[in-house]
Parts: structure tokens; C-alpha cells; sequence
């Protein structure tokens, strides 16, 4: 651990911010390996002192007891395996698939079952089966589901828990129906920190499906913790507190989950456009005694104490500030994964105005040509919350 990043870990935050949403202690660190990383929890941390304690995955569902269930879980990579792990923490029973077949056997070995191929996993569930699809949109989930809706037998049920396109959704759900099987959508926010922090889910289908499903979803969900109630909730739906939302049919979930993404992409480039100013404040290009020469780690570090602009993704832009200032470990190319096109192309359809949005993405298509600091920024927050890792020149 470096001396920077003990000492954040050190000062950690203050008592008096009870209402952040990212109240939480203990999280988990991404490794350097975009494979593993979900895997080792717990390696070099950084601790954000925050007020909500560890939510005990599970107790979103405390109101009411919570079933214990099987689930066949599919994708073990940056958070599928993680899912895994809080799932069993609540005492759920997980059958775990992957073509890492030694992501298979670490997960076995902390009790989960492994199987060989997807018939294995359909196989060692009980009917009414649930299986959790965690793979990346496109090809490999399409792939996935199909050869699944040949396996699985009416009643069951598929989840697809990854960032599928909206209308993908509704194509599928409309196919599976016709043979008996319910398809749900979730959107899952949370990345590499969830299994400590639980994850935020946006879930689309059926309400009989996904109440049969409730208990999984109150595990793998953060909970209340201490974050105070927002008043004139009374008589909505309780489930929203504790970090789940059923949205409405199939699609509505990876739908509010895109818009999430498309808002998450404007946020940061806020946040990097706002720091590269900053940065150059010393430019020769001013007056002399126009130019300060400003501390990055420790704005970054004040604004996170009683600032209008703390959040979460400032907490984890503080972390790697303080790891190196300069931000050298990272070369400002900032990939997108989708669902800020997405955003975007909805808006057209909708004739809304984003101007923030668009900017951000087209930013980020911008950062592949030539890369400032404020781009460097957006990847080391990148890496943070979801360890992505930057693409090598050129691949």
C-alpha cells in the first residue's frame, strides 16, 4: 500500500455526512488483473470511512423471511464471481459456470457448486431453476440465453444481470415467453466494490418472476443502513429503500440502468473537465502572477468533506490523486461500454435535448486521438469503481 493511500485510509471522512449514498466502510480493492480482480477481495484497500456500516448481505430482506435459494450463475468475471460470494454469504446455494474453468474452481472451493457447461448448470437446479446470466452485452450474452431457452423447461426462469440493449430485452422476453420461460432484466450497479457495498438493481419483467426472485435480489441489494429516509415516501414501494427497483416489463430495467450510465458518463467528464482547469492554473500561457500551482490529491480530498460536489466518484478520483498525483499510470484513452450510445440514440428517438450527455460521449471518442489530464482522471475513476482497465495503443 502506498504512503498516499495510507494516509487517506487514515484521515477516512467525517461523521456528518449521513446521506451519501456510498456510505460504506471496508470496500474491496480492484487487483492490476481485469480478471481477478473480482475474485480477491480485500486486496490492497483503501478504506473510505463512511457512516452506513457493512450491510450483512441479506438484511434488505429482513422485513420478511427471506426463502433460501438456488442459482445457477453464468459470467464469473469482474462481478459475476462477486455476486457469487454475497449470494453465499446470505446462504443462498450458487451453481457457478464459466469458460475460465479455474474461475469455476476457485468458486467451488469457497462452496459453491462448479459445473462443466451450461447443461450442467441447468442440471444440478431444482424446477423451478433461476440462472443469472453475467456477460458482456452482444455476442456472448445472446449466445447464452438462446442455447439456455433450449435447456431450461416452462417456469423457470432466465436473469440477465449484464448491460444488454433495452430492445434486446424485449425481443428476447417476447421469445422465451412462447415457451413458457419468464426472462428478467437487471441492471446492476455496483462493479468491483458490491460484494462488501451490495449492488443497485434495476429490474425489468414480469411481476411474477421477479417476486419469485425477491430473495436473491434482497441479498445481492446494499440495504437501508443508516442513510436517512427521504420524507413523503409513505406507501411507496419499500423495496426502493433497500436498493432494488422493479421498473416494469422486460427491458425497463437495463433501460433505467442505460440512462444511469449515460448520466454516470456526463458526471465524470464534469468531474475531469473541472480538474484539468485546475491542473493548468500554472500554464505559461498566463500572467505570472495569474498562475497557482494547485494540489490535486488534497482539492480532490477537501471537496470530499461537506463539498455541494462529494460523491462516490470524487471519494475514488481522491484515491488515485493520492496514489500519484500525476496520474502517469494512465494514458487518458477512455474506453465506452455502450450504454452511453445508447443514451444518446434514446434521446434522439424521445426528441430530448442532452447536450451534457452527448459532449461526454463524444469526449470520449475524442480521448482516443490525444489525452489530457482530465482524460487520465476518467480512467483512474474507471479503474476504481470497475476496474477497467485501459486498452494497450493500438488494440
Amino acid at each position: 500500500m502506498t504512503a498516499s493511500r495510507k494516509a487517506l485510509e487514515a484521515r477516512g471522512a467525517p461523521r456528518w455526512r449521513p446521506s451519501h449514498p456510498s456510505a460504506h466502510a471496508n470496500f474491496p480493492s480492484p487487483s492490476s488483473d481485469e480478471r481477478s480482480n473480482c475474485r480477491k477481495p480485500g486486496i490492497g484497500l483503501a478504506h473510505i470511512r463512511r457512516t452506513r456500516p457493512t450491510q450483512r448481505p441479506g438484511a434488505a430482506g429482513r422485513d420478511q423471511e427471506k426463502k433460501q435459494m438456488q442459482l445457477g450463475i453464468v459470467g464469473l468475471g469482474r462481478m459475476g464471481g462477486n455476486i457469487a460470494r454475497r449470494l453465499a454469504k446470505a446462504g443462498h446455494t450458487c451453481v457457478v459456470w464459466d469458460r475460465n474453468e479455474s474461475a469455476v474452481r476457485e468458486l467451488a472451493g469457497e462452496g459453491n457448486t462448479g459445473a462443466a457447461d451450461l447443461a450442467g448448470v441447468v442440471k444440478a437446479l431444482d424446477a423451478p431453476r433461476a440462472v443469472w446470466v453475467m456477460l458482456p452485452a452482444g455476442g456472448p450474452t445472446e449466445a447464452t440465453v438462446a442455447e439456455l431457452g433450449t435447456l431450461l423447461s416452462p417456469g423457470d426462469i432466465i436473469i440477465d444481470g449484464g448491460n444488454s440493449f433495452y430492445k434486446d430485452d424485449i425481443r428476447r422476453a417476447a421469445g422465451l415467453k412462447e415457451k413458457g420461460i419468464s426472462y428478467v432484466d437487471v441492471g446492476t450497479s455496483g462493479g468491483v466494490w458490491g460484494l462488501e457495498r451490495g449492488y443497485c438493481m434495476m429490474i425489468g419483467g414480469d411481476k411474477a418472476a421477479v417476486d419469485h426472485i425477491d430473495p436473491i435480489l434482497a441479498a445481492l441489494a446494499p440495504g437501508l443502513g443508516d442513510i436517512p429516509r427521504t420524507p413523503g415516501r409513505d406507501g411507496r414501494d419499500p423495496r426502493v429503500e433497500q436498493g432494488y427497483m422493479h421498473c416494469g416489463p422486460a427491458g425497463s430495467g437495463h433501460f433505467v440502468k442505460m440512462v444511469h450510465n449515460g448520466i454516470e458518463y456526463g458526471l465524470m467528464q464534469a468531474y475531469a473537465e473541472g480538474f484539468d482547469i485546475l491542473k493548468h492554473k500554472d500554464s505559461t500561457e498566463l500572467p505570472e502572477n495569474e498562475r497557482y500551482t494547485l494540489d490535486m490529491a488534497d482539492i480532490a480530498e477537501v471537496w470530499r468533506r461537506g463539498s455541494v460536489v462529494s460523491s462516490w466518484l470524487l471519494d475514488l478520483s481522491a484515491i488515485a490523486l493520492a496514489e500519484n498525483d500525476e496520474l502517469s499510470n494512465f494514458s487518458g484513452e477512455v474506453a465506452d461500454s455502450g450504454e452511453g450510445r445508447w443514451t444518446v440514440m434514446a434521446a434522439v428517438e424521445e426528441a430530448v435535448p442532452a447536450e451534457v450527455l452527448s459532449a461526454a460521449l463524444y469526449n470520449r471518442f475524442r480521448s482516443r486521438q490525444e489525452h489530457t489530464f482530465g482524460e487520465k482522471l476518467l480512467s483512474a475513476m474507471r479503474f476504481q469503481f470497475g476496474g477497467h482497465v485501459e486498452k494497450k495503443s493500438g488494440s
